[in-house]
């Protein structure tokens, strides 16, 4: 099990992140990660549109997964209208 740290950028308005920071949830613990952390950074502009948005709604979570578990997750996120970006990183 490695460490990771995933940000992702949601759509800001409140029943879409909503929405999809419960599917995000969701489909983590369906693949396996474990849930170490979560921490909302708020609402944020962005330095470029994204999506037609100007402003993003940052959260970031500390998990736990192996690195096959994470693979499938990448298409899953890639296909939500609520996400704008995401990035996981590995800790080290």
């Amino acid at each position: 099990m490695r460490k990771y740290e995933a940000t992702f950028i949601f759509v800001p308005e409140d029943e879409v992140f909503n929405a999809s920071k419960e599917t995000v949830t969701k489909e983590m613990e369906k693949a396996g990660v474990k849930l170490l952390s979560t921490t909302d950074m708020g609402e944020r502009d962005l330095a470029y549109e994204i999506k037609k948005k100007s402003k993003g709604h940052y959260l970031l979570f500390e998990i736990e997964s192996n690195p096959e578990s994470l693979k499938p997750l990448d298409k899953t996120f890639k296909l939500q209208a609520g996400i704008l970006k995401y990035l996981l990183v590995k800790k080290s």
